[in-house]
């Protein structure tokens, strides 16, 4: 199939009236719709903005690629648009977007179709295709120009192949490129990094992981032969078959627009090698430190955990208005949803143990992981020499969150280390790693680990902390829930707000029934919702201080900050950190420090004031809210200078 078969002059609109990102989407839908290329608008549009949410596909160079793959379409199609005085996308490169090719696939595509979406992808590559593209004037010149483009692009192909074996005396470099849709990007990398190949005077051959599955297969004659491997992927490939080979492993977007950085760093022998059993390759995580590392491999248990924390939180708390206010303790909607919610809990800490070991030593982490985890909630002693298993609420001195994420490191180095104790083990052995030495000494060390260590210091540590919290004086109280709101503000999103959210819903998690622990969490949602509610009331009463698109922006934020979104306040303090942030700070920390003040609770982890009818005090929930908006939004506006300044 070619290019122009996916290609439609009623699919392209040569002057876009959108001026950003959110408007020029939904007029390019609006056209898709038109044209029955999609059936759904809505779902189509939802899919497209999860795609964007993963990574944006504005790729740089005034290029951007919204693409989808799912029910809601109909027909494999790329709409073109242009944009005459470009549109800020967040791009990766910060530059205005003028060219859009908004990419649809139907979920059952066939491969011929699936070819010629990632051929077209590869000529995007081409800066004078795309130089020609911004000239355009009609849909005619348009698909002229790729068709010229395919024809160059194939005739340099079979030269390539046909003068392949006078090439042989060149470095050969073997890669892998994915991303997480694998329409688009997946083939534009492969085509950069081919053509950087061929510049620097180096052979590439690269397998696509897409849509349409792995291409390209790399043999293991190749692979044996390369100089080294280039991996472009934003999702986990086959890597065990590289051991011994340096390598370089990269987002895919680093493929598109640094591919010759990866191919030089190849050539000059700078990549580390990579050895499976110890994962020390040369990807960007290797590279972050001991807290990098450490942050990084606690973020991927907590990712795992929230669902089970707000599902679980959520449902109990609204088990307790239940029992409160619409039948007792024995009413079947109480005992269904306190049950529902308690199970959901059960699995909280193991989840977040299980997911800490898995980032650390791979899968076979993954079980004495979670079993470190579960061994910190339910075993709770020994009777007779047997462990005696307790509901987490009735254990007496469970090891709880803290031993959980203790469980977790301490598994996936124990993985670590067994596999580095393993690396000299015969080959024709290599099969009982995975299924014999690492699951039964990995279970049986960290049940030994858990029982007589870290299960004794962690429930003394653990009681200790929640008997103080419970006892806690309302002096005490403020200055806490006052560092964890402010905490919230400070990087709206990364360490500072996750370890005060970490925290709180830890001590929540411990005592779902702690009025203190519904006391934090209240304040560290009061502090999350502050930085959107600031920006939002600064945009609209001080509107000679924004940019229309800040205040069209600023709009989305009082549903943000409503819904405990901090992160909707993070393209402000990107572009003005100096104002937004130390604003944000002080606001949430005057919200903090009335939650303690007045001990306003809210036993449930998340929700922002979707959950206000769970709060003990509902009225002053809204208030502390309100006025540490305020406080922020007011000083916001008023240190900011005007924008003609």
């Amino acid at each position: 199939m070619k290019i122009k078969d996916i290609l439609a002059p009623e699919s392209m609109i040569m002057s876009l009236k959108a001026t950003n990102k959110e408007d020029a989407i939904k007029e390019m839908a609006d056209l898709e719709v038109q044209t029955g290329i999609v059936n759904n608008e809505d779902e189509f549009i939802k899919s497209i903005w999860e795609r964007e949410d993963e990574s944006t596909t504005g790729i740089g160079d005034g290029i951007a690629m919204p693409h989808a793959r799912n029910k809601s379409i109909n027909k494999a199609r790329v709409l073109f648009a242009k944009s005459k005085q470009g549109i800020d996308y967040n791009s990766l490169d910060g530059k205005p977007v003028y060219l859009f090719f908004m990419i649809t696939a139907p979920a059952g595509a066939d491969n011929t179709h699936l070819e010629a979406l990632a051929k077209l992808s590869g000529l995007l590559i081409n800066p004078d295709l795309v130089s020609a593209l911004k000239l355009a004037q009609t849909p005619k010149e348009v698909i002229a120009l790729f068709e010229q483009a395919e024809s160059k692009s194939d005739a340099e192909k079979q030269a390539a192949s046909q003068a392949k074996s006078s090439a042989s005396n060149k470095p050969l470099i073997v890669g892998v490129t994915a991303c997480i849709n694998g329409i688009a990007h997946t083939y534009m990398a492969q085509e950069a990094l081919i053509k950087a190949g061929n510049k620097l005077g180096a052979d590439v051959r690269i397998e696509t992981n897409g849509s349409e599955g792995v291409k390209d297969k790399l043999t293991p004659e190749e692979i044996s032969r390369a100089q080294g491997v280039v991996i472009a992927s934003d999702k986990k490939v086959d890597m065990p078959r590289f051991d011994g080979k340096p390598l370089i492993s990269r987002p895919v977007v680093d493929g598109i627009n640094k591919p010759d950085e990866l191919v030089e760093t190849i050539l000059d022998g700078k990549a580390n090698v990579y050895h499976s059993d110890s994962k020390a390759d040369d990807s960007d995580s290797s590279k972050k430190g001991v807290w990098g590392s450490i942050y990084q491999n606690l973020m991927n248990g907590v990712s795992h955990m929230l669902p089970f924390v707000i599902g679980g939180g959520i449902l109990m708390a609204i088990s307790f208005i239940v029992e409160n206010y619409a039948g007792g303790p024995k009413s079947p909607a109480f005992i269904f949803l306190n049950n529902a919610g308690n199970m959901a809990f059960a699995f909280m800490v193991p989840i977040l143990s299980g997911y800490i070991a898995e980032s650390i030593g791979d899968l076979p982490a993954l079980m004495p992981g979670f079993v470190g985890g579960f061994m910190a909630t339910v075993y709770s002693g020994s009777y007779g020499g047997t462990y005696v298993a307790n509901v987490i609420t009735n254990a007496k001195s469970p090891a709880g969150f803290l031993g959980g994420l203790a469980s977790g490191f301490i598994a996936g180095y124990l993985v670590v280390g067994l596999k580095k104790l393993c690396t000299k083990i015969p080959k024709s052995l290599e099969g009982m790693k995975p299924m014999l030495i690492y699951p039964i000494l990995s279970l049986l060390l960290i049940a030994l680990i858990m029982y007589y260590i870290v299960n004794p210091i962690f429930s003394s540590i653990n009681f200790a902390i929640t008997n103080f919290l419970n006892k806690m004086g309302t002096g005490n109280l403020v200055v806490l829930t006052m560092i964890l709101a402010a905490m919230m503000s400070i990087d709206m999103g990364g360490p500072f707000n996750k370890a005060a959210y970490v925290f709180a819903s830890g001590a929540f998690a411990n005592d779902p029934h702690s009025t203190v622990a519904a006391v934090m969490m209240a304040a560290v949602m009061v502090g999350g919702m502050i930085p959107p509610f600031a920006t939002a009331i600064a945009t609209t009463f001080f509107k000679n201080k924004y940019t229309e698109d800040e205040r069209h922006a600023g709009v989305t934020n009082w549903i943000l900050g409503f819904s405990f979104i901090t992160e909707g306040a993070i393209p402000f303090a990107a572009a003005d950190a100096g104002h937004v942030i130390p604003s944000c700070i002080i606001g949430s920390a005057v919200g903090g420090a009335l939650v303690g003040l007045w001990r306003i609770g809210v036993p449930a982890p998340h929700g922002g004031l979707w959950v206000s009818p769970l709060a003990n005090h509902i009225v002053l929930y809204f208030v502390a809210t309100i006025i540490g908006s305020l406080v922020a939004g007011v000083i916001l506006g008023l240190w900011k200078k005007p924008v003609d300044k």
